[in-house]
C-alpha cells in the first residue's frame, strides 16, 4: 500500500499542526499505521502509531516519550485517513516527518522501536520557529 503524508508547514512554538497520512485508493483496515521523524543530523525516531485491530497486547496506540501528552494519533472511521494532531510544539520538533503502515506482527512499542513497516510515505517538513 502506497502512503502520503501531508499537512506540514511552519509554526510558532507552542502552536498547533495537524499531519495527515493516506493511502489513496486503500484503506487501513487491519494495519498499524506509524509515525516517525528525523531531524537534520539525528537519528529516526518513532513517535506515534495506531493499530486497526483491536484486542492488541499493549493497546492500540503508542506514543514516544518525547511527544507524549501533546501529540494525539487518530483514524477517521472510514479508516482512510490517519491524524496526527500535534500541540504545543517546540523548536525542537522540527523535522520530516514520515508515516508508514504494515500488517500488525508484534506489540506496536516492538514495531515503532524496529521501524521495520512494509510501506513508507515521502515525508512532510514541519519546522517550528522559536
Amino acid at each position: 500500500v502506497q502512503v502520503v503524508e501531508s499537512g506540514g508547514g511552519l509554526v510558532q512554538a507552542g502552536g498547533s499542526l495537524t499531519l495527515s497520512c493516506a493511502a489513496p485508493g486503500f484503506t487501513f483496515d487491519g494495519y498499524a499505521i506509524g509515525w516517525f521523524r528525523q531531524a537534520p543530523g539525528k537519528e529516526r525516531e518513532g513517535i506515534a502509531c495506531i493499530s486497526t485491530v483491536y484486542g492488541a497486547i499493549d493497546g492500540n496506540t503508542y506514543y514516544g516519550d518525547s511527544v507524549k501528552g501533546r501529540f494525539t494519533v487518530s483514524i477517521d472511521n472510514a479508516k482512510k485517513t490517519v491524524y496526527l494532531q500535534m500541540n504545543s510544539l517546540k523548536p525542537e520538533d522540527t523535522a520530516v516527518y514520515y508515516c508508514a503502515a504494515d500488517l500488525p506482527y508484534d506489540t506496536l512499542l516492538a514495531m515503532m522501536k524496529r521501524a521495520d513497516f512494509d510501506s513508507w510515505g515521502q515525508g512532510t517538513q514541519v519546522t517550528v520557529s522559536p
